[in-house]
């Protein structure tokens, strides 16, 4: 009954409290404690009356002439019980332990796991892009990972074989790292495809995520690796693993590398653009994704925004609170409050006994 009351002492005190500057996003975590408080007058008023007690007093039969005597030491003595009291008002604030609350946002995650599969074949280079399809393929990825701050996302790479460069991680600065140094020439050339999505699909399956998406950016035709591209979309599919594949590059004919010199340079001349379409859409379709072709890097990004649109499944809402401990301030007005007592009592208002 009486801790019911102190609370509800104290809550309307914090309401009006919350007014003030310093008191703003206060609460205190032994908010009980405050409750000693209502003892400081009483505090108060033994501690003077035990000070008068113990003072020396000299009885006069008419003390009237002495009445205009008192010095200001003597007044200002009578404040040293104040001070006690004050300390002590001051240290049950700190043993409350008052917070501030720095921060309090409503977060909405999307649960989702998601494994960009890249192709870095040579034919990555073509000049149909500015500057080209990998450059250009990069930062839209970058871009996309910018707009799932709480999705945990992989990366595989692929040409003649495949490499899971990033495991699934919510630390996306890693991840957008990676990206950034991607170059062709990093594995054996050629284009697996079945190879890159199988090993995106080994690395998300065990996920306990509601949805595990894999996003397969190719621009050519499959003609190396050991799994074939169906093979591994039917593994997706039986670990509920959407496959979205996107076919990067122009119609037509493309500035594309040809061969490579002896300084490690390639020689550039225009070819034919082909991308297995059917293959793509198929592996799309099997695993209840999406295919997407695209010609132009504003296009690139259009897919990229549509799949992030697609995409969406809401978890439960956390709320996340910092805190900041404010005790520090009371403690130390207390000892200060304590030393100025002390202080002036054995100095300029020491009184002879």
């Amino acid at each position: 009954m009486f801790r019911r009351f102190l609370k509800a002492f104290f809550q309307i005190c914090g309401s009006n409290l919350k007014y003030l500057n310093f008191f703003q996003n206060i609460h205190f975590v032994n908010w009980w404690v405050l409750g000693f408080l209502l003892l400081l007058p009483l505090i108060y008023w033994w501690y003077y009356r035990s000070l008068s007690r113990n003072r020396l007093t000299l009885r006069m039969p008419n003390i009237g002439s002495f009445q205009q005597t008192g010095s200001w030491r003597s007044r200002l003595r009578k404040l040293l019980p104040l001070l006690r009291v004050l300390a002590l008002g001051a240290l049950i604030f700190a043993l409350a332990r008052p917070q501030k609350t720095l921060k309090e946002e409503d977060i909405k995650a999307e649960g989702i796991d998601i494994f960009l599969v890249m192709d870095l074949s040579r034919s990555m280079l073509s000049r149909d892009f500015d500057p080209d399809r990998l450059e250009v393929s990069k930062q839209v990825a970058a871009n996309f990972v910018d707009k799932r701050p709480h999705d945990r996302i992989g990366l595989t790479i692929f040409s003649g074989e495949a490499f899971t460069q990033c495991p699934l991680t919510t630390d996306h600065r890693i991840v957008k790292e990676f990206l950034s140094t991607l170059q062709c020439g990093f594995l054996a050339d050629g284009t697996a495809i079945g190879m890159g999505l199988s090993s995106a699909v080994n690395r998300i399956k065990d996920s306990k995520s509601e949805s595990k998406v894999v996003i397969l950016l190719t621009d050519g035709v499959n003609n190396s690796g050991y799994i074939q591209p169906m093979t591994a979309a039917e593994i997706a599919k039986k670990f509920a693993v959407k496959v979205y594949t996107i076919g990067v590059g122009s119609t037509g004919m493309a500035r594309s590398p040809v061969r490579k010199r002896r300084d490690g340079t390639f020689e550039f001349d225009f070819t034919r653009v082909e991308i297995d379409e059917a293959l793509l859409r198929q592996i799309a379709e099997q695993t209840g994704g999406n295919y997407f072709r695209a010609t132009n890097e504003t296009e690139l990004g259009r897919i990229y925004d549509y799949i992030d649109k697609l995409e969406k499944t809401e978890i439960d809402v956390t709320v996340i609170k910092r805190h900041s401990e404010m005790f520090h301030p009371f403690a130390l007005a207390a000892l200060i409050l304590i030393l100025l007592e002390i202080l002036l009592k054995q100095t300029v208002l020491r009184s002879l006994p």
